[in-house]
């Protein structure tokens, strides 16, 4: 029978060396993670590397690997180990011409629970994702595992209250959001208080609206790898809030960090009880959600 409550964990790291190099450091984490009793540890999109997506070049496929390749090896390996769960975000090689950005989860005793790919896939200045990444096939998924019922969404899906919606659905006890976000540093000044508002805003809705538990883990530091730009100043800020969009964890804009908090599922069940939102969803009345725009 599954736990009434167990230990979630959400790892903010600087990501910004080799392969190999955060390989060996995310690896360290998790297990730093686990000795201070985190059950189930989400690690940043796309960890093994610089967010590469500020440019369009093709070299930066190198990148890639292909499905049960170094990461999973790795971190399979690690999680039957130490007996947690790790979701491993990384860019999957399906076959020539054809990526993802996806991760693993991974259960306890080291075999995957499931695999999800992103579905939204944004295109914004240096942020050009579409130009690297096919959009998931494989829908919003619940995943079963030996500590709890987990949805996994990355990054873009953190604004769609439609794909929260449909993993909460499913049974998902939390959704984890591995992520890769942060300011332009020329519109800091100017936007950045409002785009780092409407960040944790809508995940804190999106718990509030489905009754469950939200943990988002960010990068940290300015990665200005390409000349004659400014680069991306990742604003960290990963964050674990409850099923009422209660704070429970929360780091620094600029400082490597592991957060932890308890999910409890008897409070969950509470909390559902008395705001009994999907309780009185009009589900006969949303055929048109479907839609593009309802002209």
């Amino acid at each position: 029978m599954a736990k009434k409550k167990y230990i979630i964990s959400v790892i903010q790291l600087n990501l910004n060396n080799t392969p190999e190099n955060n390989l060996v450091k995310c690896t360290e984490w998790v297990k730093k993670a686990a000795s201070k009793g985190a059950e189930v540890i989400l690690l940043p999109e796309l960890y093994s590397s610089h967010y590469f997506c500020q440019s369009e070049d093709t070299e930066n496929f190198a990148l890639a690997e292909p499905l049960y390749g170094t990461s999973f090896k790795a971190f399979s390996a690690l999680a039957k180990e130490i007996g947690v769960v790790i979701i491993v975000p990384f860019f999957e090689k399906r076959m020539a011409g054809v990526y993802h950005n996806s991760a693993y989860i991974i259960d306890t005793d080291g075999t995957e629970a499931g695999l999800y790919r992103k579905m939204h896939i944004p295109d914004d200045p240096h942020f050009y994702e579409k130009f690297y990444f096919t959009p998931g096939d494989l829908g919003f998924k619940n995943i079963p595992t030996k500590k709890g019922n987990i949805g996994t969404l990355i990054c873009w899906d953190q604004w769609y209250p439609e794909a929260a919606r449909l993993t909460a659905l499913q049974g998902a006890e939390v959704l984890f959001y591995p992520t890769a976000i942060g300011w332009h540093p020329q519109e800091k000044e100017e936007f950045g208080e409002k785009q780092h508002g409407a960040w944790m805003n809508v995940m804190k809705g999106h718990a509030v609206a489905n009754g469950v538990y939200v943990a988002a883990a960010n990068r940290i530091g300015l990665e200005k790898y390409l000349p004659d730009t400014n680069g991306i100043e990742f604003w960290g800020s990963s964050f674990i809030c409850g099923p009422q969009g209660e704070i429970l964890a929360q780091a620094s804009n600029d400082q490597e960090e592991i957060l932890m908090a308890e999910v409890d599922l008897d409070l969950q069940e509470n909390v559902r009880q008395n705001w009994p939102f999907l309780r009185d969803r009009r589900i006969d009345m949303y055929g048109s959600i479907t839609k593009r725009a309802i002209d």
